[in-house]
């Protein structure tokens, strides 16, 4: 797993599996965000199967499948809203985890200064500059 922080809120990852539950548990995720959809890889765990194992380390999952910006509303909403009621910190993940940290930026736009943003997003090694006009 490789799992990079990109505040205390959000941390993002690259694809991950039911064996890493408890991993993801020890490191102190309150939930877990998938934004993979089912079919998009070959040997691509399901999200029931992700969530399933989740469930039994006591992690809620969140399936928030989404492709490539632009997002569409409610799914930058339900992240804003996930975020803003997870009384921890919360695992992201995709396929590289660009993807969580696009969504992540976009659904905060206005709220976060974008520069921040990028540069949040930069330190943790993902380059979201080409969204700068719209992180505005």
């Amino acid at each position: 797993m490789d799992i990079r922080k990109i505040n205390d809120a959000l941390s993002v990852s690259p694809q991950i599996r039911p064996a890493d539950m408890e991993k993801i548990k020890q490191a102190g995720f309150v939930a877990i965000v998938n934004n993979r959809p089912d079919g998009e890889e070959a040997g691509q765990p399901l999200a029931r199967d992700i969530a399933a194992a989740a469930r039994e380390h006591g992690i809620p999952v969140h399936h928030v499948p989404v492709t490539r910006p632009p997002f569409d509303a409610d799914s930058l909403q339900r992240v804003r809203d996930i975020l803003r009621e997870a009384d921890g910190p919360v695992l992201f993940f995709c396929r590289t985890g660009t993807r969580c940290t696009n969504l992540w930026a976009l659904a905060h736009a206005g709220e976060l200064p974008g520069e921040d943003m990028i540069d949040m997003a930069f330190d943790a090694g993902y380059d979201i500059s080409a969204l700068r006009d719209q992180l505005k």
